[in-house]
């Protein structure tokens, strides 16, 4: 049996997300960004432009005000873009038909690369003042955060790929594994801000469970999605406290959902709740 694909999300929804919560926190008119791309990016997303000027504009690393912070992977900002002295002018002409003076970016980092540039800037001159900069850090830390978690899932689902081995005849320590990285998955689903990258990661959990057996006809027995998430634990060898620390629950709230699900899947013991799962497709 092969691993079931899961298609990543295009990252420009994170992009596009974090211009329009620039935009709306900054108190600046014009806010855009863009993804780096090899030795450079391109702006992709604009909010509050006048002109078509900026928008697919490349810039280069070292070059200007946003290559320059792609390149040190440090924010900076210009009181008067057209006079500054400690940036190169190579974009002076789209930014000034812009009629941006007042400009500042900060660099998306993941792991301490670059994953993009965000700009926040007004056509009056002026410093770039504390509610500037807070909006921009603010969610370029976020942008960050959801980017790490889909490289995590892609880390995940290629490692998974990798070692997946049915669970007749294959390596047991290779499935043991399958079944800690659908654990893991079921963890950052939980923990991902993104509706749609959460609901494709479940399916996939879902998808993976079938292949651990599913020797029975399809259950009729329905767990929660909390309960699964802790049944998935216990079936790891997870105690209830470890358990709780995981999924950032009490551990009588551990219990209780543990509980249910023994009740649903006619079980006495947590091992066999965990065996009855299995057996039904509910879990790898």
């Amino acid at each position: 049996m092969s691993l079931p694909a899961v298609a990543r999300p295009d990252d420009r929804d994170v992009l596009r997300a974090a211009v329009r919560e620039v935009h709306a926190r900054s108190g600046m008119s014009v806010v855009f960004a863009g993804p780096v791309r090899g030795p450079g990016f391109r702006i992709d997303e604009l909010v509050g432009g006048r002109t078509p000027h900026l928008r697919g504009l490349q810039v280069r690393s070292g070059s200007g005000l946003g290559g320059r912070v792609l390149r040190e992977g440090r924010p900076a900002g210009v009181e008067d873009y057209g006079r500054a002295l400690d940036i190169t002018h190579e974009y002076d002409g789209p930014v000034l038909a812009e009629g941006l003076r007042t400009v500042a970016a900060v660099p998306v980092l993941v792991a301490g690369v670059p994953r993009a540039v965000l700009y926040a800037a007004s056509r009056e001159g002026g410093s770039v003042g504390d509610r500037v900069r807070d909006a921009l850090s603010r969610s370029a830390r976020r942008m960050a955060g959801e980017l790490a978690v889909r490289d995590e899932v892609d880390r995940r689902l290629a490692l998974l790929a990798a070692e997946t081995a049915p669970p007749a005849g294959g390596d047991p320590a290779r499935w043991e594994e399958v079944r800690a990285v659908h654990a893991d998955l079921r963890l950052v689903a939980q923990e991902t801000g993104d509706a749609a990258l959460r609901d494709r990661l479940l399916s996939v959990c879902g998808r993976l469970a079938v292949l651990g057996g599913a020797a029975e006809q399809a259950p009729a027995v329905r767990l929660s999605g909390r309960e699964l998430d802790v049944l998935t634990q216990v079936a790891l060898g997870c105690s209830n406290r470890e358990v709780a620390a995981r999924l950032s629950l009490r551990p009588e709230t551990v219990k209780s959902y543990l509980g249910a699900a023994m009740t649903k899947l006619d079980a006495h013991t947590r091992l066999e709740a965990v065996v009855r799962a299995r057996r039904l497709g509910l879990l790898p």
